[in-house]
């Protein structure tokens, strides 16, 4: 019998935010944005650990103050994978569960999806698994800001793109776009191969961090939900964030 995986969740957290600087010290109905993540993590009971990983002390001293755990970053990084792959390094794991720091709405079922699929017949071949939901609103479909993922017929990842793919030349056929929710699971030898290969065209065109994994020939596995997030990557994010919390308490 295999030993049960050392899974843990880390929180990227970088303060200037390039479309909203400071979002995760935001209020958010009496907590702050990154403390609610973290509690919502913490909450699954789905991991060994849960980390912040920061690069601002402003952030250090937040999850200091809600007794967390967090680890200060010694590097200037690029994105959260890098930031990631620094903190993990030294670290006895297995699976590592990014969890968006802007994203506080965390749905368990789908995260216990998102793991099994390291317990599945192709786990072997899975280097990082991470989540997709189907849309059907043109303006989502359109909108840059959403990731549009597209697979294969085992469920793994042939390409990312800001356009809407696939182009619907044939207007007669029916198909389903479906949104990258950028919460991933790394086999931790998959983010530490990232963290030492350099971005290629197609990352640097699209800008989207989990086509490096695809342009160096790693599998990634994605798994369906039906559960749409709240990301807050504006103001009007946020008092959404706020509109959902406040109808929840009210329920």
């Amino acid at each position: 019998m295999s030993e049960p995986l050392k899974i843990i969740a880390m929180i990227p957290a970088r303060y200037e935010a390039q479309r909203f600087p400071g979002k995760l010290m935001e209020d958010l109905h009496g907590k702050t944005v990154i403390q609610r993540t973290y509690e919502a993590a913490k909450n699954t009971n789905l991991f060994q650990e849960v980390y912040v990983v920061t690069d601002s002390d402003k952030i250090m001293n937040e999850v200091a103050k809600f007794r967390g755990k967090a680890i200060k970053s010694k590097k200037e990084h690029h994105c959260g994978s890098d930031r990631l792959a620094e903190a993990v390094y030294d670290m006895d794991i297995d699976i590592v569960v990014n969890v968006q720091g802007d994203e506080p709405f965390i749905d368990e079922n789908s995260l216990i999806k998102l793991l099994n699929v390291f317990a599945e017949d192709d786990a072997a071949s899975i280097d990082l698994a991470s989540l997709k939901v189907g849309i059907g609103d043109s303006d989502e479909i359109t909108n840059p800001n959403n990731v549009k993922v597209i697979t294969d017929n085992r469920g793994f990842a042939l390409y990312f793109s800001r356009f809407p793919v696939p182009y619907p030349r044939n207007t007669d056929t029916t198909v389903v776009y479906y949104k990258h929710i950028g919460i991933y699971a790394f086999r931790k030898q998959a983010l530490l191969d990232f963290y030492n290969l350099p971005m290629l065209p197609l990352e640097d065109a699209e800008k989207i961090e989990c086509i490096r994994y695809l342009e160096y020939g790693k599998n990634i596995k994605m798994v369906e939900t039906d559960v749409q997030t709240i990301g807050i990557d504006t103001q009007e994010d946020l008092e959404k964030a706020r509109k959902y919390l406040k109808s929840l308490e009210n329920k």
